[in-house]
Protein backbone atom coordinates (compact mmCIF):
# COMPACT_ATOMS: atom_id res chain seq x y z
CA UNK A 1 0.00 0.00 0.00
CA UNK A 2 1.28 3.47 -0.91
CA UNK A 3 2.24 5.93 1.81
CA UNK A 4 0.12 9.08 1.63
CA UNK A 5 2.61 11.91 2.25
CA UNK A 6 2.20 15.69 2.19
CA UNK A 7 4.75 17.16 -0.20
CA UNK A 8 5.57 20.89 0.16
CA UNK A 9 8.03 22.14 -2.50
CA UNK A 10 8.72 25.40 -0.65
CA UNK A 11 10.05 28.50 -2.42
CA UNK A 12 13.35 29.94 -3.59
CA UNK A 13 15.46 26.90 -4.46
CA UNK A 14 13.00 24.68 -2.60
CA UNK A 15 11.07 23.37 -5.62
CA UNK A 16 14.29 22.23 -7.33
CA UNK A 17 15.72 20.30 -4.41
CA UNK A 18 12.26 18.99 -3.48
CA UNK A 19 11.68 17.60 -6.98
CA UNK A 20 15.15 16.00 -6.98
CA UNK A 21 14.41 14.43 -3.60
CA UNK A 22 11.01 13.17 -4.72
CA UNK A 23 12.57 11.47 -7.76
CA UNK A 24 15.11 9.68 -5.55
CA UNK A 25 12.45 8.60 -3.03
CA UNK A 26 10.29 7.23 -5.85
CA UNK A 27 13.31 5.34 -7.19
CA UNK A 28 13.79 3.45 -3.89
CA UNK A 29 10.84 1.22 -4.83
CA UNK A 30 8.65 2.45 -1.98
CA UNK A 31 5.22 3.52 -3.19
CA UNK A 32 4.13 7.07 -2.37
CA UNK A 33 0.86 8.88 -2.88
CA UNK A 34 2.08 12.47 -2.91
CA UNK A 35 -0.32 15.14 -1.66
CA UNK A 36 1.23 18.33 -3.08
CA UNK A 37 0.63 21.46 -1.00
CA UNK A 38 2.07 24.98 -0.95
CA UNK A 39 3.64 27.26 1.66
CA UNK A 40 5.94 30.29 1.60
CA UNK A 41 6.24 33.57 -0.29
CA UNK A 42 5.22 32.11 -3.66
CA UNK A 43 1.69 31.35 -2.44
CA UNK A 44 1.22 34.63 -0.51
CA UNK A 45 -0.50 36.64 -3.25
CA UNK A 46 -2.92 33.86 -4.14
CA UNK A 47 -3.73 32.62 -0.63
CA UNK A 48 -3.20 35.78 1.41
CA UNK A 49 -0.98 33.84 3.80
CA UNK A 50 2.34 31.99 3.54
CA UNK A 51 0.76 29.03 5.35
CA UNK A 52 -2.62 28.07 3.86
CA UNK A 53 -5.09 26.12 5.98
CA UNK A 54 -5.18 23.37 3.32
CA UNK A 55 -1.46 22.73 3.89
CA UNK A 56 -1.93 22.44 7.64
CA UNK A 57 -4.88 20.10 7.26
CA UNK A 58 -2.97 17.94 4.79
CA UNK A 59 -0.19 17.33 7.34
CA UNK A 60 -2.68 16.65 10.13
CA UNK A 61 -4.61 14.21 7.91
CA UNK A 62 -1.69 12.38 6.31
CA UNK A 63 0.42 12.37 9.50
CA UNK A 64 3.65 12.55 7.45
CA UNK A 65 5.10 15.33 5.32
CA UNK A 66 8.31 16.41 3.64
CA UNK A 67 9.07 19.97 2.64
CA UNK A 68 11.63 22.10 0.88
CA UNK A 69 13.02 25.25 2.48
CA UNK A 70 10.61 28.15 2.92
CA UNK A 71 11.23 31.90 3.01
CA UNK A 72 9.47 33.68 5.86
CA UNK A 73 7.93 36.88 4.39
CA UNK A 74 8.99 40.14 6.02
CA UNK A 75 6.31 42.30 7.64
CA UNK A 76 3.40 39.84 7.47
CA UNK A 77 2.99 39.07 11.16
CA UNK A 78 4.58 35.62 10.72
CA UNK A 79 7.73 35.15 12.79
CA UNK A 80 8.43 31.93 10.90
CA UNK A 81 6.38 29.59 8.73
CA UNK A 82 8.45 26.71 10.06
CA UNK A 83 7.77 27.64 13.68
CA UNK A 84 4.07 28.08 12.90
CA UNK A 85 3.93 24.58 11.38
CA UNK A 86 5.58 23.09 14.46
CA UNK A 87 3.10 24.82 16.76
CA UNK A 88 -0.13 24.14 14.87
CA UNK A 89 0.79 20.49 14.18
CA UNK A 90 2.14 19.93 17.73
CA UNK A 91 5.55 18.83 16.45
CA UNK A 92 7.31 18.98 19.80
CA UNK A 93 10.60 17.22 18.96
CA UNK A 94 13.16 18.56 16.50
CA UNK A 95 15.53 15.79 15.43
CA UNK A 96 18.81 16.70 13.74
CA UNK A 97 21.40 14.01 13.02
CA UNK A 98 25.01 15.13 12.53
CA UNK A 99 26.87 12.40 10.66
CA UNK A 100 30.21 12.32 8.83
CA UNK A 101 30.27 11.16 5.20
CA UNK A 102 33.53 10.34 3.48
CA UNK A 103 34.24 12.98 0.85
CA UNK A 104 32.69 15.91 2.71
CA UNK A 105 35.29 18.51 3.65
CA UNK A 106 35.56 18.75 7.43
CA UNK A 107 38.22 18.81 10.13
CA UNK A 108 36.49 15.90 11.85
CA UNK A 109 35.89 12.25 10.99
CA UNK A 110 33.52 9.55 12.18
CA UNK A 111 31.04 11.85 13.89
CA UNK A 112 27.62 10.30 14.41
CA UNK A 113 25.54 12.18 16.95
CA UNK A 114 21.91 13.28 17.13
CA UNK A 115 20.55 16.53 18.52
CA UNK A 116 17.05 16.38 20.03
CA UNK A 117 15.59 19.86 20.54
CA UNK A 118 12.41 20.66 22.44
CA UNK A 119 10.25 22.71 20.06
CA UNK A 120 7.45 24.25 22.08
CA UNK A 121 8.87 26.17 25.05
CA UNK A 122 11.85 28.22 26.20
CA UNK A 123 12.49 31.69 24.76
CA UNK A 124 11.20 30.46 21.39
CA UNK A 125 7.69 30.50 22.86
CA UNK A 126 7.83 34.16 21.84
CA UNK A 127 6.47 35.66 25.07
CA UNK A 128 7.99 39.13 24.82
CA UNK A 129 7.22 42.62 26.05
CA UNK A 130 8.44 45.67 24.17
CA UNK A 131 10.27 48.47 25.95
CA UNK A 132 8.09 51.38 27.01
CA UNK A 133 4.78 49.48 26.83
CA UNK A 134 2.26 49.41 29.70
CA UNK A 135 2.49 45.63 30.10
CA UNK A 136 6.28 45.87 30.24
CA UNK A 137 6.11 48.52 32.97
CA UNK A 138 3.76 46.39 35.10
CA UNK A 139 5.98 43.35 34.66
CA UNK A 140 9.07 45.37 35.58
CA UNK A 141 7.41 46.59 38.77
CA UNK A 142 6.55 43.02 39.74
CA UNK A 143 10.12 41.88 39.08
CA UNK A 144 11.55 44.73 41.13
CA UNK A 145 9.27 43.82 44.05
CA UNK A 146 10.20 40.15 44.02
CA UNK A 147 13.82 40.53 42.87
CA UNK A 148 15.27 43.78 44.22
CA UNK A 149 18.66 42.74 42.85
CA UNK A 150 17.34 43.10 39.28
CA UNK A 151 18.59 46.34 37.75
CA UNK A 152 17.07 47.68 34.55
CA UNK A 153 15.50 50.90 33.37
CA UNK A 154 12.71 52.16 31.13
CA UNK A 155 14.47 51.14 27.92
CA UNK A 156 14.21 47.42 28.66
CA UNK A 157 12.54 44.71 26.61
CA UNK A 158 11.54 41.51 28.42
CA UNK A 159 11.36 37.94 27.18
CA UNK A 160 9.94 35.14 29.31
CA UNK A 161 11.37 31.62 29.33
CA UNK A 162 8.78 28.94 30.21
CA UNK A 163 10.01 25.39 30.92
CA UNK A 164 7.36 22.91 32.10
CA UNK A 165 7.54 19.49 33.71
CA UNK A 166 5.15 18.07 31.12
CA UNK A 167 7.04 19.21 28.00
CA UNK A 168 10.43 18.35 29.50
CA UNK A 169 9.30 14.87 30.48
CA UNK A 170 7.85 14.34 27.00
CA UNK A 171 11.03 15.33 25.15
CA UNK A 172 13.31 13.21 27.35
CA UNK A 173 11.06 10.17 26.99
CA UNK A 174 11.18 10.70 23.24
CA UNK A 175 14.99 10.97 23.31
CA UNK A 176 15.45 7.83 25.40
CA UNK A 177 13.00 5.86 23.24
CA UNK A 178 14.79 7.08 20.13
CA UNK A 179 18.13 6.01 21.61
CA UNK A 180 16.78 2.58 22.48
CA UNK A 181 15.17 2.00 19.07
CA UNK A 182 18.25 3.14 17.16
CA UNK A 183 20.96 1.38 19.14
CA UNK A 184 22.26 4.55 20.77
CA UNK A 185 24.14 4.15 24.04
CA UNK A 186 24.08 7.53 25.77
CA UNK A 187 21.80 10.53 26.32
CA UNK A 188 23.24 13.88 27.42
CA UNK A 189 21.03 16.57 28.95
CA UNK A 190 22.33 20.04 28.06
CA UNK A 191 21.42 22.98 30.31
CA UNK A 192 22.47 26.11 32.20
CA UNK A 193 21.05 25.04 35.56
CA UNK A 194 23.94 26.57 37.46
CA UNK A 195 22.50 30.01 36.61
CA UNK A 196 18.91 29.42 35.41
CA UNK A 197 17.99 27.52 38.55
CA UNK A 198 14.20 27.44 38.22
CA UNK A 199 13.91 26.82 34.45
CA UNK A 200 17.01 24.89 33.45
CA UNK A 201 17.08 23.51 36.98
CA UNK A 202 13.64 22.02 36.36
CA UNK A 203 14.82 20.73 32.97
CA UNK A 204 17.75 18.91 34.56
CA UNK A 205 15.73 17.52 37.48
CA UNK A 206 13.08 16.08 35.16
CA UNK A 207 15.78 14.65 32.87
CA UNK A 208 17.41 12.86 35.80
CA UNK A 209 14.04 11.46 36.89
CA UNK A 210 13.17 10.19 33.40
CA UNK A 211 16.62 8.61 33.02
CA UNK A 212 15.83 6.24 35.89
CA UNK A 213 13.27 4.53 33.64
CA UNK A 214 15.99 3.69 31.07
CA UNK A 215 18.73 1.87 32.93
CA UNK A 216 20.00 0.38 29.65
CA UNK A 217 20.96 3.86 28.37
CA UNK A 218 23.83 5.83 29.92
CA UNK A 219 22.81 9.30 31.11
CA UNK A 220 24.92 12.38 31.77
CA UNK A 221 24.51 16.17 31.91
CA UNK A 222 26.56 19.04 30.54
CA UNK A 223 26.38 22.82 31.00
CA UNK A 224 25.73 24.34 27.57
CA UNK A 225 28.89 26.45 27.28
CA UNK A 226 31.04 23.48 28.28
CA UNK A 227 29.07 21.35 25.82
CA UNK A 228 30.10 23.66 22.98
CA UNK A 229 33.75 23.27 23.90
CA UNK A 230 33.38 19.50 24.27
CA UNK A 231 31.83 19.20 20.80
CA UNK A 232 34.71 21.09 19.23
CA UNK A 233 37.39 19.15 21.15
CA UNK A 234 36.02 15.59 21.30
CA UNK A 235 32.65 15.19 19.51
CA UNK A 236 33.18 11.43 19.26
CA UNK A 237 32.31 11.09 22.95
CA UNK A 238 28.68 12.11 22.40
CA UNK A 239 25.66 10.31 21.06
CA UNK A 240 22.20 11.82 21.72
CA UNK A 241 22.08 15.41 23.02
CA UNK A 242 18.80 16.78 24.41
CA UNK A 243 18.39 20.55 24.65
CA UNK A 244 15.79 23.24 25.32
CA UNK A 245 14.69 25.21 22.29
CA UNK A 246 17.24 28.03 22.13
CA UNK A 247 20.33 25.97 22.98
CA UNK A 248 19.12 23.33 20.53
CA UNK A 249 18.88 25.89 17.74
CA UNK A 250 22.46 27.05 18.34
CA UNK A 251 24.05 23.63 18.82
CA UNK A 252 22.32 22.06 15.84
CA UNK A 253 24.18 24.51 13.58
CA UNK A 254 27.40 23.81 15.48
CA UNK A 255 26.82 20.11 14.87
CA UNK A 256 26.21 20.73 11.18
CA UNK A 257 29.50 22.61 11.04
CA UNK A 258 31.34 19.63 12.49
CA UNK A 259 30.23 17.37 9.62
CA UNK A 260 30.69 19.79 6.73
CA UNK A 261 27.88 22.32 6.83
CA UNK A 262 24.18 22.73 6.25
CA UNK A 263 24.41 21.05 2.83
CA UNK A 264 24.47 17.66 4.58
CA UNK A 265 22.27 18.57 7.56
CA UNK A 266 18.86 16.88 7.52
CA UNK A 267 16.09 17.47 10.01
CA UNK A 268 12.70 16.33 11.24
CA UNK A 269 10.00 17.77 13.47
CA UNK A 270 8.03 15.01 15.15
CA UNK A 271 4.92 15.01 17.30
CA UNK A 272 2.55 12.47 18.75
CA UNK A 273 0.39 12.29 15.63
CA UNK A 274 2.47 13.77 12.80
CA UNK A 275 6.01 14.22 11.48
CA UNK A 276 7.47 16.73 9.04
CA UNK A 277 10.88 16.22 7.40
CA UNK A 278 12.97 19.08 6.00
CA UNK A 279 16.53 20.25 5.35
CA UNK A 280 18.06 22.53 7.96
CA UNK A 281 19.23 25.20 5.50
CA UNK A 282 17.29 28.13 4.06
CA UNK A 283 15.72 28.77 0.67
CA UNK A 284 18.61 30.72 -1.01
CA UNK A 285 16.28 32.61 -3.39
CA UNK A 286 19.15 34.19 -5.33
CA UNK A 287 19.92 30.72 -6.75
CA UNK A 288 16.30 29.89 -7.63
CA UNK A 289 15.89 28.32 -11.05
CA UNK A 290 19.62 27.89 -11.65
CA UNK A 291 19.78 24.11 -11.03
CA UNK A 292 22.82 24.77 -8.84
CA UNK A 293 22.13 24.07 -5.17
CA UNK A 294 22.99 20.98 -3.19
CA UNK A 295 19.94 18.71 -2.56
CA UNK A 296 21.72 16.31 -0.18
CA UNK A 297 20.25 17.73 3.06
CA UNK A 298 16.68 17.27 1.84
CA UNK A 299 17.52 13.84 0.45
CA UNK A 300 18.94 12.80 3.82
CA UNK A 301 15.74 14.15 5.38
CA UNK A 302 13.98 11.77 3.00
CA UNK A 303 16.08 8.94 4.43
CA UNK A 304 14.86 9.93 7.89
CA UNK A 305 11.29 9.85 6.60
CA UNK A 306 11.75 6.34 5.24
CA UNK A 307 13.00 5.18 8.63
CA UNK A 308 10.00 6.82 10.31
CA UNK A 309 7.73 4.94 7.90
CA UNK A 310 9.54 1.69 8.86
CA UNK A 311 10.90 1.34 5.31
CA UNK A 312 14.32 0.47 6.69
CA UNK A 313 15.67 -1.42 3.67
CA UNK A 314 14.82 1.45 1.33
CA UNK A 315 16.30 3.96 3.79
CA UNK A 316 19.58 2.04 3.91
CA UNK A 317 19.70 1.74 0.13
CA UNK A 318 19.10 5.46 -0.36
CA UNK A 319 21.58 6.57 2.31
CA UNK A 320 24.27 4.21 0.98
CA UNK A 321 23.79 5.61 -2.53
CA UNK A 322 24.03 9.20 -1.25
CA UNK A 323 27.18 8.31 0.70
CA UNK A 324 28.75 6.70 -2.38
CA UNK A 325 28.02 9.69 -4.61
CA UNK A 326 29.55 11.98 -1.97
CA UNK A 327 32.56 9.68 -1.57
CA UNK A 328 33.22 9.52 -5.30
CA UNK A 329 33.05 13.32 -5.47
CA UNK A 330 32.43 13.44 -9.21
CA UNK A 331 28.71 14.14 -9.65
CA UNK A 332 28.23 16.63 -6.82
CA UNK A 333 27.36 20.31 -6.68
CA UNK A 334 29.93 23.11 -6.56
CA UNK A 335 29.89 23.44 -2.75
CA UNK A 336 31.05 19.84 -2.34
CA UNK A 337 34.02 20.19 -4.68
CA UNK A 338 37.53 21.00 -3.35
CA UNK A 339 37.24 24.31 -5.22
CA UNK A 340 33.89 26.07 -5.55
CA UNK A 341 34.62 27.13 -9.15
CA UNK A 342 35.35 23.53 -10.22
CA UNK A 343 33.97 23.19 -13.78
CA UNK A 344 33.12 19.50 -13.19
CA UNK A 345 30.42 20.38 -10.63
CA UNK A 346 26.94 19.24 -11.61
CA UNK A 347 23.50 20.65 -10.93
CA UNK A 348 20.72 19.74 -8.52
CA UNK A 349 18.92 17.45 -10.96
CA UNK A 350 22.12 15.69 -12.01
CA UNK A 351 22.86 14.80 -8.36
CA UNK A 352 19.49 13.04 -8.26
CA UNK A 353 20.38 11.20 -11.48
CA UNK A 354 23.67 10.02 -9.94
CA UNK A 355 21.99 8.73 -6.77
CA UNK A 356 19.25 6.94 -8.70
CA UNK A 357 21.86 5.26 -10.90
CA UNK A 358 23.91 4.27 -7.86
CA UNK A 359 20.84 2.65 -6.30
CA UNK A 360 20.52 0.62 -9.49
CA UNK A 361 17.03 1.97 -10.10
Amino acid sequence: MAHRVTFIPGDGTGPEIAEATKRVLDATGVEFDWDIQQAGVDIMEEAGTPLPEATIQSILTNKVGIKGPITTPVGTGFRSVNVALRKVCSLYACLRPCKSYEGVRSRYEDIDLVIVRENTEDLYAGIEYEKGQEDTARLMEFIKETRPDAHFGEGTGISIKPISVEATERIFKYAFEYARENGRKKVTAVHKANIMKYTDGLWLAVAEEVSKQYSDIEFEERIVDNMCMQLVQKPELYDVLVLPNLYGDVLSDLGAGLVGGLGVAPGANIGTNAALFEPTHGSAPKYAGLNKVNPMAMMLSGVMMLKYLKEHEAAEKMENAIAEVIRAGERVTYDMKPHRDDPTAVGTSEVADAIIETMGA
